[in-house]
């Protein structure tokens, strides 16, 4: 019974079929493993009229928690690295905003697709990771560091789609009003795009739910090069796919381009862009090029990222600048993965 991985009604109908009892001790649990802390089933008031009830909930219970073994801090946003039961690390980003905070999570220990910008993707796929293991790493922000999680983004180690049914289920339990409690308009799932997961997430019917796709070129050939995928699926698949994903009125795709200098930062990019994104409910984010580790790229300067943004301007893409936080801990946009792992 791996509490992490699972919702509230989960866990109450594991206590109907398991223990013969309900929601009473369901809820009483539930409360307390994300509001409670130290956490013992024994401390808990509605467990203590049945010590053997207690004892075979503790030892059925099971959350194991990475642990973590490394924190640095950079203007406020922290990178933490956890090491998993089976020795291998994750990093996991904390983001302060004015009035909350946003963390960013992996999904997968490495990653299996090989896009040039990233440091992640140079690892390649160790292995995924389970639904628990990414609740875990929200838990270990609110729980241990004590801080009040509001928004959650899929944009850390590893494709969310390469690894979908752990994904949703965890934000199945992310969403779970009884105990983190964020909902799902302030997730978003970040993706390279990988068609076939963006299909199976649309028959999820989750409108709410954020989507952002990496782009960072509008042609084919130049997109191949910078990100394999686009070889298994191109341009064209992908926009449709975007055009029938389900989103709630007022709902917009975000669309994430990634500037690198004397790459995908001409004028007959910005033209490209503009075309593609025609049509699309989208709102463009333009971010400067993170240099990986040995990176064949160089990052443009900050009047080349305002040219390129008053390009798309001019053909009128809602396009909004994204400033990197924590490149200097190696915490931002394309980043995670490569010193601790």
């Amino acid at each position: 019974m791996n509490i992490l991985a699972m919702t509230y009604d989960q866990l109450a109908a594991h206590f109907r079929q398991h223990y013969g009892r309900g929601e009473f001790h369901a809820a009483a649990l539930y409360k307390a493993f994300y509001h409670s802390k130290p956490f013992e089933v024994k401390n808990i008031p509605e467990f203590a009229a049945s010590a053997q009830l207690s004892d075979q909930v503790s030892a059925d219970l099971q959350y194991d928690l990475p642990i973590p073994v490394h924190e640095i801090s950079e203007e406020g946003v922290t990178k933490l690295a956890f090491r998993l039961v089976d020795g291998l690390m994750v990093e996991t980003v904390v983001i302060p905003m004015p009035h909350h905070t946003t963390i960013c999570l992996s999904s997968q220990v490495g990653c299996r697709m090989g896009c040039r910008v990233c440091e992640t993707g140079q690892m390649g796929l160790l292995r995924n990771l389970s639904a628990a293991e990414i609740v875990a790493q929200a838990y270990d922000v609110k729980v241990r560091l004590g801080l009040e999680v509001r928004n959650v983004v899929f944009m850390g180690m590893g494709e969310p789609l390469d690894n979908l049914d752990q994904v949703t289920q965890a934000i199945r339990v992310l969403n779970d009003q009884r105990g983190l409690d964020i909902p799902q308009r302030r997730i978003t799932l970040s993706t390279c795009g990988l068609v076939e997961g963006i299909r199976r997430l649309s028959a999820l019917n989750w409108p709410q739910l954020k989507l952002a796709v990496s782009l960072n070129a509008a042609n084919d050939e130049l997109r191949a090069v910078l990100m394999p995928v686009n070889r298994r699926h191109n341009l064209a698949e992908l926009r449709q796919a975007l055009q029938d994903y389900p989103l709630a009125r007022g709902n917009v795709l975000f669309m994430e381009y990634v500037l690198i200098k004397g790459v995908n930062d001409h004028p007959d990019h910005a033209r490209q862009l503009a075309r593609y994104l025609e049509g699309l409910p989208v709102r463009l984010n333009l971010i400067a090029y993170n240099p990986r580790r040995q990176s064949p790229f160089e990052a443009p300067s900050a009047a080349e990222v305002e040219q390129f943004r008053q390009m798309l301007v001019e053909y009128r893409i809602f396009v909004r600048l994204r400033h990197s936080r924590g490149a200097g801990i190696r915490a931002a946009c394309g980043q995670l993965g490569g010193a601790m792992v």
